[in-house]
Formats: C-alpha cells, structure tokens, sequence
C-alpha cells in the first residue's frame, strides 16, 4: 500500500511537469504525469489519484473539459483539482470553477503558494475520505445488522408458527389427530388467498391465524366431543358453540395474527347462502379470512379418514367443493381454490400423514340427504 499521496500532473510541456516534480517529490509526493486530457482520464483510472493539477491549454481536450468529467465521475467527483494556467482574465476563473475546480495556480506560480494550496486540499480529501469511509462502514454496519435482525424475525416467526400449530394441537388433542390437518388447511388457506391476490402480508396473516379455527373445541365436553355416536339436537347446538368459544379465547389480543384468529375461530362455519353457523351471515357479510379458511378445511375434512367414513378420493372431494360453489362457498373462493389446484394437490401430498382419528370431530356435512351431527 502507498502511504504516499498521489499527484497527478497534467500538462503538455515536459519541462513544467519537471518543475512541479522537483518541487512536489522532495516533500513526499508521487507524481503521475499525463501529456494531455485523454490520457489524464486514463490515468486517473488507473491510479489512486489524490490531486489533480491540471493545465489549461493542451492538445485534444482542454482542462475545463477534463474537469467537467472527473466531476461526472462518482468516484472522483470529490477529487481535489488546481487548475494551472497563464490565463488571467475572470472569465476563465469562472469557466473554470463552473467545471468544477476547487483552487487556482498562476504560471509562473510561486513554489510556497503550490505547496500550501497544495496540503491544504490534500487535508480537506483526507477529511472526505474519512466522512466516505465512515459512511461505506456504516452502511456495511447498518447492512449486516439489517440482515440478522431480518433472519432474527424470520426465525421469530417460524417459532410463532411451530408455537401456533402446537397450541392449536390442543384443540385436536381430544381427538387424537396428528396435527397434520392443521399444517394442510392452513397452507391451502394461505395458497388460496395468494391465489385470490391478496397481499402477501394478508396470506401471512391466514397462514398464521387459521391454525387457530377450531381451537374452541377445548371448551366442548368431552362427553360431547368424543360421543361415537350420533348427537341429538341440544348436543350439537353445544358442540357449534366451539366458534364463540374460540373466539372468546381469542378476543383483545393486540396481535394481528391473533386478531384474524377470533375472526376466522368465530366465522369459518358460515356459509355463502346464509345457512352456517353460529350467526348466520351470508356473502359477502362473511369475512374474507372465514370464507377462505372454510374452503380449506372442508376439503382437508373431505380428504381425510375419520371414524365414521373412509377418506373421499380427490376427485370427489373436488366435486363436492365444486358443487359448493355460490351455497357453501364464496364463488371467487372456490374459483381461486381451482385455478390453483396442482399447488393444493402438492401441500396435500407435502404434509399428508395419514390424519388418522380413533374418535369423531366435528366434521363439514358431506352427505346432504344423511347429515350427520357431527359433521361441520
């Protein structure tokens, strides 16, 4: 590394650069010399020019154009220039100040003046390299720092998401389910509100939230929950009240993702046609989050064995959702849920682990002329 600072002298006349030389070099300088304006900008690409002094009158480009173009240059752009000219008059001082000069030398310069003009931009150079340098640091610093802190939060939400899906095992614990119904539902709900263009902040959120439907199913007696049979009418307006129960769980949380869980705990029973569960709304009153996530977990519920039925093939399972379409489900939904079905057929495959249950949970109603009380 060269400690020395770099001069570069452009001038056409070989004896002014040897003047310069024996005045710069004795007192630490390197000097760099170029015979004209094209070779000047070589040169300043080539080296790590600190000082430019640059003459005026040379053949090709004159030195108000060189310094026009260092000036353009964002390395340079703060690169010491003394313009060294015979020119006098004010027109030039101006000419040469709108291209960008910081300093003048008259010929025949005086060698105290040179040096003096000389140090005194080179220690203004050094303060901007310095400001440069703290700057590049600082931006690499802040740049670093951004990075963990962003894996930090990546990994802060895959714990809240592992967190998520366990704690709304609980729901399913009475059950016994492996939980694999909780990741298939969620990640169709979260394609499906990709797939209906939606935010990714938005399909974020319902990959977070709707782990969380049915987790007030811990509210419902287990008398109820794990009956094998049939239940009769007070039992299975006990067993709807899971949605409230949930929701309850749920309410005044500042947390986003736990907002959208009350909605979607209280909600993902309601149907299109106004005929679902526990208030009764219809269209488009049914929050956007409830109409999606219900679309998922019906046909995690159709695809999957249960107690009382066999898993439907894919194809059924599509044909009834189908066949929802405008009754159970917003129609856009169930348009969505199709446009990207391979990438639904591909989550079902990814996380299927066999959802196998030894008792009944509440289930979606999958055969309109038999219902049974415990289907959803």
């Amino acid at each position: 590394m060269n400690d020395r600072p770099v001069i570069l002298v452009v001038d056409d006349e070989l004896p002014n650069v040897k003047l310069l030389e024996a005045n710069l070099v004795p007192q630490g300088y390197e000097v760099v010399h170029a015979a004209d304006g094209e070779e000047a900008l070589r040169k300043l690409s080539d080296n790590l020019v600190d000082l430019i002094l640059l003459d005026v009158m040379m053949p090709g480009i004159d030195g108000f154009e060189v310094a026009r173009r260092v000036r353009q240059d964002k390395t340079h752009r703060l690169l010491p220039i003394i313009l060294v000219t015979s020119l006098r008059e004010k027109e030039y001082r101006l000419k040469g100040i709108e291209a960008g000069c910081d300093d003048f030398l008259s010929k025949p310069y005086d060698r105290i003046e040179l040096l003096a003009r000389v140090r005194s931009l080179l220690k203004v150079k050094g303060y901007n390299d310095l400001l440069s340098n703290y700057r590049k640091d600082l931006e690499l610093e802040v740049g670093r720092r951004t990075e963990e802190l962003k894996r930090a939060f990546e990994r802060i939400k895959a714990d809240s998401l592992d967190s998520i899906y366990r704690l709304s095992m609980a729901s399913e614990y009475k059950d016994r389910g492996t939980g694999a119904h909780i990741k298939r539902m969620s990640h169709y709900a979260a394609a499906v509100a990709r797939g209906m263009g939606l935010d990714e902040c938005a399909v974020e959120t319902i990959l977070y939230a709707s782990p969380m439907h049915d987790l007030g199913k811990i509210g419902i007696p287990d008398v109820i929950l794990m009956k094998p049979g049939s239940l009769d009418p007070e039992e299975w307006d006990i067993m709807k009240q899971h949605t409230v129960i949930g929701a309850k769980i749920l309410k005044g949380s500042d947390s986003e993702f736990i907002r959208m869980g009350e909605t979607i705990a209280m909600c993902h029973h309601e149907k299109w046609d106004g005929s679902g569960y526990p208030i009764g709304l219809s269209g488009l009153e049914i929050p956007v989050s409830g109409r999606i996530t219900a679309i998922a977990d019906v046909f995690d519920a159709l695809t999957s064995k249960r107690p009382y039925k066999e898993p439907f093939s894919v194809e059924k399972s599509l044909m009834i959702v189908r066949e929802g379409r405008g009754n159970h489900f917003d129609p856009d939904v169930v348009d969505a849920f199709f446009a990207i079905q391979d990438e639904i057929l591909a989550i079902k495959e990814q996380y299927d682990s066999g959802d196998l249950c030894t008792a009944p949970s509440v289930m979606y109603r999958l055969v309109p002329s038999k219902p049974n009380p415990h289907q959803k």
